[in-house]
């Protein structure tokens, strides 16, 4: 699939983007395939970010549907207190800034975790497409539906589990995630540091830090950096059901 590339305000990157993952794997995919079926392949663009570099911010306007092509992102809200807390992680073909839709406006601030490229389709025109197109308009109720469970899946996690029970499921979900995407789900990268997992997690870096150590040391986890190796699921799924 070619993509027309919207030139202004993509810059070159010294250095590679990180793995990219196919269009037909991408959960975009889908609305890009409309597009370019209807000859509107313009309105789909590409565009690359360095690490730690802001794609939006909250509170400004949204102008389009966003995808991850190559590399990681993460989302971020602002707390009352100041400060802000991750309260998304988005790798390889997942879909984000959903929330933003229905007042068309950011919720979050999106940051590269590494270089990145992102596709994005343009709001106003991905409208128009699903106004003629059922197929389109019932695939976008299906990401937002996912949108909304995963929001309470991690309103779960940091509401009824222990720590220990958070870093399995956090666990398990990316491997989970990586499998859907082509990749590994035995070995892969874990994509932020353990300070964003905490942020994520509802919990402190040192305790991350621990949970992690833990389940290596029960020979259940082998960590190098922020690459893991889940050497025994069924134990770490095990964690994961016990009562608290």
């Amino acid at each position: 699939m070619i993509f027309r590339m919207k030139m202004a305000g993509i810059r070159e990157l010294s250095r590679p983007v990180a793995a990219q993952v196919s269009c037909t794997a991408c959960e975009l995919g889908r609305l890009c395939r409309a597009e370019m079926a209807a000859g509107d392949e313009a309105f789909v663009h590409r565009r690359r970010l360095g690490p730690g570099e802001t794609l939006f911010t909250a509170g400004t306007p949204q102008s389009a549907l966003y995808a991850v092509h190559a590399g990681f992102l993460k989302s971020a809200k602002h707390l009352p207190g100041g400060g802000t807390q991750v309260v998304g992680l988005h790798i390889m073909g997942d879909v984000f800034g959903l929330d933003g839709i229905a007042t068309r406006s950011h919720a979050t601030d999106a940051v590269a975790l590494v270089s990145c490229e992102v596709c994005a389709i343009a709001l106003g025109h991905a409208d128009a497409l699903m106004e003629v197109e059922p197929a389109s308009a019932a695939h976008l109720r299906s990401l937002l539906s996912r949108h909304v469970a995963r929001a309470d899946e991690q309103m779960v996690t940091l509401g009824s589990l222990t720590a220990q029970q958070r870093v399995a499921a956090f666990l398990l979900d990316l491997s989970d995630r990586w499998a859907v995407r082509g990749y590994s789900p035995r070995t892969f990268d874990l994509c932020m540091t353990r300070k964003d997992i905490g942020s994520y997690l509802g919990l402190t870096f040192e305790t991350v830090s621990r949970m992690m150590s833990e389940l290596r040391e029960a020979g259940w986890l082998a960590v190098d950096g922020r690459r893991v190796e889940l050497l025994d699921r069924p134990a770490i799924e095990a964690v994961l059901s016990a009562h608290s």
